[in-house]
């Protein structure tokens, strides 16, 4: 075994077992980690959306951006760059977190659902895999956004600037500031606070160092049939099946899951646009804080297109819930799948043309 995919392995164990710690020390069910349900909650702790049980400023993101950006700098692989097609990244970011709200998690909580036991998450994950190989049809035949242009270096500075702006704000807790009570919701399950936030830190640094991308890991199997960066999730899932095991969380079965719904078409269909929309961005969630972090303006836009995406998915009733999808919700899946197909298109013709 090469010293990559070595690391890479020992980076997957590491967070599989920080994910569950936080679940034991308090984060809602399967659910250590899960980059568009802490957004949403963000999003609701800073009023763009009033949906009272998800209303949390969640330190673990704070922590991702921040452990990139320190590890990035160290490592003087801190680029700031930017400027491909800002408004298409937008767009494809606000989807992608309308898919990952209706299947409840992004692929990050997929692999910790599956984790815990549930077989609703394997749905997803068929659909986050065909949501990719579509994607990579595009792929092939030449699609592609603009190319990236090197911006000032303070541009990159901006991003981790405001994490510690909301990691202020959650300690200090000013009025304007909204927060779930506990037993209320989501929301008001969380791990103390600067547990949280090492947990975050520990797994940006981890994240940054490996590139570990679940777009990138099947992406590479499909193409290349090189399953070095899948690796690393498979090792996230073992080792959180063992801790979910050793803890007693771990619940076998489709129903009654944790903060999951069992309508298998949608939960399918919500991870398609997930797959699909992360193959046009050239990563999934997780990927593009870690850029973020690192300087890529591109990945900044794209997760405030996800921020944006999640208040209106419970602004607008299209976030799915225990109960299942609301039809609002299937309505906007449906115009995810319709508009990525678009931009996919359009790129594809654009590049050919050239």
């Amino acid at each position: 075994m090469d010293k990559e995919k070595r690391n890479i392995i020992l980076a997957g164990l590491a967070i599989g077992i920080i994910a569950v710690g936080l679940v034991v020390l308090g984060n809602p069910a399967n659910m250590g980690f899960c980059i568009a349900c802490f957004i949403r909650d963000i999003a609701g702790a800073v009023g763009i959306h009033r949906a009272a049980p998800v209303q949390y400023i969640r330190p673990e993101i704070v922590g991702l951006v921040l452990g990139a950006f320190f590890m990035s700098i160290g490592s003087k692989e801190f680029k700031t760059r930017g400027n491909s097609s800002p408004v298409t990244r937008f767009v494809i970011g606000f989807f992608v977190t309308i898919g990952a709200l209706v299947f409840l998690g992004c692929p990050f909580r997929m692999i910790l659902r599956l984790a815990g036991g549930d077989l609703n998450a394997l749905i997803g994950l068929a659909g986050f895999a065909a949501g990719i190989a579509v994607g990579m049809v595009f792929l092939k035949k030449g699609y592609s956004l603009e190319r990236t242009y090197k911006l000032p270096k303070q541009e990159g500075y901006i991003f981790p600037l405001i994490q510690v702006v909301l990691f202020i704000l959650l300690v200090t807790a000013p009025a304007f500031i909204f927060f779930t009570e506990a037993g209320k919701g989501p929301g008001g399950a969380h791990a103390p606070i600067y547990i949280s936030l090492a947990a975050g830190l520990i797994v940006g640094v981890l994240a940054q160092r490996t590139r570990m991308c679940m777009i990138g890991g099947i992406r590479d199997i499909m193409l290349f049939k090189e399953g070095k960066l899948l690796v690393g999730f498979i090792a996230v899932f073992v080792s959180a099946l063992i801790m979910n095991i050793v803890t007693k969380k771990f619940n076998l079965g489709f129903e009654g899951q944790p903060i999951a719904h069992t309508d298998a078409l949608w939960n399918f269909l919500g991870l398609s646009v997930v797959g699909f929309g992360s193959t046009l961005l050239g990563g999934c969630p997780l990927r593009q804080l870690i850029m973020a972090g690192e300087g890529n303006s591109d990945s900044v836009i794209t997760v405030l297109g996800l921020f944006v995406g999640a208040a209106f998915a419970h602004n607008f009733s299209l976030a799915a819930s225990g109960e299942g999808v609301p039809l609002n919700g299937k309505i906007a899946v449906i115009i995810a799948l319709v508009v990525l197909f678009a931009i996919a298109a359009i790129n594809t013709k654009k590049i050919k043309s050239k």
